[in-house]
């Protein structure tokens, strides 16, 4: 049996073209990840869903993509064919988008999608791949997937739409799923039950996780472990359970900058950024 991690990330980095130079979207990425939950953290920009879709191959031209090392059980992800990543994809790697209007496509009823993502990957008949799709619907908790399985995306609520997506992605059995923001756009209580599916999940199919998030409370709460993003840089890795005690100031000021109800203040911290951390 090998202690290798299910992925491992060295030296990543994407860069984009631009009028003034290469852009770094993500700058020397580097982390290994088990069957656990990963949170990836930081402000808008910094390099968070760049990560997460360069892991998946999914960082359109003319961005570029390099890595030292970039490995999913071995696999050298760098190396892969288009071929090859039709295989993977959506197979053993999955990712939920942020938002399922965007992600979902319009003209097709919800279970037609559910249903076109196994068979693609597992080659079965339709009546099975039926049987799987309704199975996912009530495995995110879904009260009657009989009815949503026939609708279509724009007939979802919010919160249904995001288990839908996670629904479609988990029907190929992944062995790892990136989930970017998937909470962002709910309000408290959707929120909560939607993490709660993937905690379930995760748990019962021993998946690893990557979640990406603004939501810091989430992280100390739901994750195992926090990469902190800035800049395109990881400036800090820590236990999510021990955000509190994080010793780099810029993790540090996304702490003192969120709203905390039991501890109500007048103004919030703003972060007083060091040309440093860039560097």
């Amino acid at each position: 049996m090998t202690d290798r991690p299910l992925l491992e990330v060295e030296g990543l980095d994407v860069t984009y073209p631009g009028r003034g130079g290469a852009v770094r979207a993500a700058r020397g990425v580097s982390f290994a990840l088990g069957r656990e939950r990963l949170a990836i953290v930081g402000e808008s920009g910094s390099g968070k869903s760049t990560t997460g879709r360069a892991i998946l191959g999914l960082i359109p031209r003319p961005g570029v993509v390099r890595a030292r090392r970039l490995a999913f059980d071995g696999i050298n992800l760098g190396a892969l064919s288009d071929a090859g990543w039709s295989r993977l994809r959506g197979r053993r790697l999955a990712m939920v988008m942020q938002d399922p209007k965007f992600a979902l496509n319009p003209v097709l009823r919800v279970g037609a999608q559910i249903m076109q993502t196994y068979r693609l990957h597992w080659r079965t008949s339709r009546r099975e791949a039926e049987r799987r799709a309704l199975e996912m619907l009530e495995s995110v908790r879904i009260r009657d997937p009989e009815t949503v399985f026939r609708l279509y995306p724009h007939q979802l609520s919010g919160g249904m739409g995001q288990r839908v997506m996670i629904a479609m992605m988990l029907v190929g059995e992944p062995d790892l799923l990136i989930a970017d923001e998937p909470t962002s756009a709910l309000d408290v209580t959707v929120q909560n039950q939607v993490l709660r599916v993937l905690d379930d999940l995760v748990a019962a199919r021993g998946m690893g996780l990557i979640f990406i998030t603004h939501n810091l409370t989430l992280v100390s709460s739901f994750c195992d472990r926090a990469l902190v993003m800035y800049a395109g840089r990881v400036v800090e890795q820590c236990d999510a359970r021990r955000l509190g005690e994080a010793r780099h100031p810029y993790t540090q000021a996304l702490i003192a900058a969120a709203p905390d109800l039991d501890h109500p203040r007048a103004v919030l911290r703003t972060v007083t950024r060091d040309p440093t951390w860039t560097t």
